[in-house]
């Protein structure tokens, strides 16, 4: 096996972003979150801050503010507009990300990625949630100045948006199923550090002892 992706879909709050981050440092690859709109850019191109628009963790008025300043080329009508919209921007992110996981070793984080790779064998796709009381506190946590209700709110909104983003980008299926994954992960029980490690052992057994025992002392070896 030439390269390996890990997919991480995640709930808002659940910490999964930064998950992807320590589990990018420890098998020292790149982790590509926003990054991935700046290549679609540059592949497409289009403005970057078009694919930042249409990015899918952008919700509520704010979306649909900011589609209506799209140019007119963009806009179409009836009740799928707010996504059919940006079909023309998901296609050139699906086109790099295909890219990335035919030539680099990588940490994807969103973006349809799981789906959009599940015909690949070297990739490991991986679900991160937590129950509500957890990712209200880790929202707070980080966001400092931001209330309950209000991390609550940001919460609900950007979760339903990412669920109907995907649904409508992978032809309806479901953003939480199980069976879109590899392993589907609970933070509030295992932590960040313990969540990489669990990741970590899903690799070595979808890929074989031989070949995460020849990986890691590479690492080594370069280190």
């Amino acid at each position: 096996m030439k390269n390996f992706v890990i997919t991480i879909a995640r709930g808002f709050g659940s910490g999964g972003r930064q998950i992807a981050a320590m589990l990018a440092d420890e098998l020292h690859i790149h982790s590509y979150n926003n990054r991935i709109l700046t290549l679609a850019s540059q592949y497409s191109g289009y403005p970057e801050h078009y694919f930042k628009e249409a990015d899918e963790t952008l919700h509520g008025s704010l979306i649909a503010k900011q589609l209506l300043e799209l140019p007119k080329m963009f806009h179409t009508k009836g009740h799928l507009s707010r996504f059919v919209s940006d079909d023309q921007l998901f296609e050139a992110q699906k086109t790099i990300i295909r890219k990335l996981a035919d030539t680099e070793s990588c940490v994807i984080v969103g973006k349809c990625a799981d789906y959009i790779l599940k015909d690949y064998d070297n990739v490991v796709s991986v679900y991160v949630e937590a129950p509500r009381a957890y990712c209200l506190q880790r929202v707070m946590d980080r966001m400092g100045d931001i209330t309950l209700e209000e991390a609550d709110e940001l919460i609900t909104h950007t979760d339903k948006y990412r669920a109907d983003y995907y649904k409508y980008y992978t032809g309806g299926n479901y953003w939480t199923n199980p069976v879109n994954y590899d392993i589907t992960l609970n933070n509030a029980r295992l932590g960040d550090e313990k969540c990489v490690q669990m990741i970590l052992q899903c690799m070595r057994i979808k890929f074989g002892d031989a070949w995460y025992k020849e990986y890691m002392d590479s690492i080594r070896k370069d280190a």
